[in-house]
């Protein structure tokens, strides 16, 4: 592959122009040499892709429906789409037709891009290490491995395959790891493998994480903070089913042992708001408790909902404007009340403060700047969530804890309930009943609310364990925890994490008569790499498996590593 893209990076503002006399000095390819730490530490500001992943994630999950399909008494509409790339997206098509932000492209080359600012903050702590400074710069090396080892996590789950195990993934082909620093502008690098970028993904974790140190930061939820990494190392080792170090690791982020997870939770939806303006910035406030990496990003997500493709019908009935175990009651969650908003009429769907745009002017009298999204990349709510679905597998196998602790099903019901109860402090007082094991048996299993809420999940299948399995005594409560996850992560793109790792299959309807859908070994899981980089010589994705001869059906497979 060439990454053509990443040539150097410039560090600009970190060391006063040279005199005419030191011209000969210079570095010809006009790199700056990073000498200090305090150069490292605001190099790291870079250190992060201003690329937000949620609409290309969120397009191709079931939290969206075409609004210009058919509803159930026939009813359509002739809706516009922001770009012809989000259809692309909804119907897990290559997206070919933009580059520009909130693209496979613009993910990739950020991503990319962060990635070259951790190299070159790696290799100067270790010259500086070398001469002896190694405990001056300790702590940014310990930011710049979780960050290069979190957006390569982003690229392999967006642009691979679900990881499979590890025998299994060696098969599955992922993305390049990068540890080098390019002086040359053409490189060709080799596609490695889904079970290779995991392990370099997990040695970064293990390495980074016991150097992170707040102290370094003036706002720590603008980087890796311990929480965040902890939070990071959570929900990767949920994805790996790993779930000892899940369990682990999000309770760190919660605040250890002795935490007050409750505490933790977003305190918002007991709040009533003026403007929705009041509504975003709250939501994404860095001095909201819950929030444990904020990442601002460029992106018209914002934009882009609520009009062809909307949280509606079915996926907002399964999702923010449906039951629940405690809230059956009702047709929506209480908590949301106030809270959702409208595009041009309630019949087009519903979105949420979270996605809210932050709109930076760069000429106010001609009324042009950049949209601003603000993603809480990494929160309480999705730790504890994290920790109940890891709980539950640790329990059904009767794995113990690092403290040693066997957990029950109660222990992960009362994680589920720390996150059910933080939705019920809301403005207007109402009861709510106690999530109990009864409320979410009959839920989930005996009653079946319906709207795709409870869907086949086939975990063991796409990433079969020794050591857990999906049994049926715990399997309502998992339906629980995806459901609750669903609610929690909707307009961040982690359904989409969520049905790959699960293999769940979804139905996506489009337009008058089209109908698409997402089987459990269907390639498309995988986006197509970027167009800009499969023309610089990238090996494609197999997304599409050709018919057998005499066939008229696609039987997709997944696509085996050269």
């Amino acid at each position: 592959m060439k990454l053509n893209f990443i040539k150097y990076i410039p560090l600009l503002g970190l060391l006063p122009l040279a005199a005419c006399d030191d011209y000969l000095d210079k570095t010809p390819d006009n790199r700056v040499i990073i000498s200090t730490s305090e150069q490292m530490r605001q190099l790291m500001i870079n250190a992060y892709s201003t690329t937000n992943y949620t609409p290309i994630c969120e397009l191709g999950t079931d939290n969206i429906i075409d609004n210009n399909s058919p509803d159930n008494t026939g009813n359509r509409y002739n809706l516009t789409y922001d770009s012809p790339a989000d259809l692309e997206a909804y119907s897990w098509e290559d997206i070919v037709s933009d580059i520009q932000q909130d693209s496979p492209s613009a993910v990739w080359s950020d991503c990319y891009h962060a990635i070259a600012v951790c190299n070159n903050v790696l290799d100067a702590a270790e010259r500086l290490e070398a001469e002896g400074r190694g405990d001056e710069v300790s702590a940014i090396k310990g930011e710049a491995l979780i960050s290069r080892a979190y957006h390569h996590f982003i690229l392999t789950n967006i642009f691979a395959l679900h990881y499979a195990g590890p025998e299994l993934s060696k098969q599955i082909p992922s993305i390049p790891y990068m540890y080098e620093i390019e002086d040359k502008v053409m490189v060709d690098y080799p596609r490695e493998d889904l079970a290779s970028v995991y392990s370099k993904i997990e040695a970064d974790i293990e390495a980074g994480l016991p150097l992170i140190n707040d102290a370094i930061y003036d706002v720590p939820k603008y980087h890796f903070n311990r929480k965040a990494a902890n939070a990071f190392a959570a929900r990767f080792y949920l994805y790996k089913r790993d779930y000892e170090k899940a369990d682990y690791h999000a309770t760190q982020a919660l605040g250890g042992a002795t935490g007050n997870p409750a505490g933790m939770m977003r305190t918002i939806w007991s709040k009533t708001f003026t403007t929705s303006d009041a509504q975003v910035y709250a939501y994404c406030s860095a001095e909201e408790q819950s929030n444990l990496l904020l990442l601002p990003t460029v992106s018209k997500w914002h934009r882009k909902r609520g009009q062809r493709f909307s949280i509606n019908r079915d996926a907002a009935n399964a999702t923010i404007y449906g039951s629940g175990p405690t809230w059956s009651r009702y047709s929506f969650h209480p908590c949301y009340s106030g809270k959702l908003y409208l595009r041009s009429s309630q019949d087009y769907g519903l979105f949420t403060m979270k996605a809210g745009e932050i709109f930076e002017y760069t000429d106010k009298v001609a009324g042009i700047g950049y949209c601003h999204i603000i993603r809480s990349e990494f929160t309480a709510e999705e730790a504890i969530l994290t920790r109940a679905e890891a709980r539950l597998y640790m329990a059904a196998a009767g794995v113990a804890s690092r403290s040693g602790q066997v957990y029950t099903i109660d222990d992960a019901i009362a994680d589920l309930s720390i996150w059910d109860k933080s939705r019920q402090n809301i403005p207007v007082p109402m009861t709510f009943p106690e999530l109990t094991k009864e409320l979410i048996i009959n839920f989930y299993q005996t009653r079946d609310p319906g709207y795709g809420i409870v869907k086949p999940l086939h975990i063991d299948e796409v990433n079969p364990s020794d050591t857990y399995a999906l049994t049926p005594a715990i399997e309502p409560f998992i339906q629980c925890a995806l459901h609750f996850r669903r609610i929690e992560t909707i307009e961040d793109g982690l359904r989409w994490f969520d049905i790959k790792r699960y293999g769940i299959e979804i139905e996506h309807k489009i337009g008058k008569d089209r109908v698409e859908t997402l089987t459990l070994n269907d390639p498309r899981r995988a986006l197509q790499i970027p167009t800009d980089v499969l023309s610089a010589g990238f090996e494609p994705n197999i997304r599409v498996i050709p018919l057998p001869e005499g066939s008229t059906t696609l039987a997709p497979v997944k696509p085996i590593l050269k």
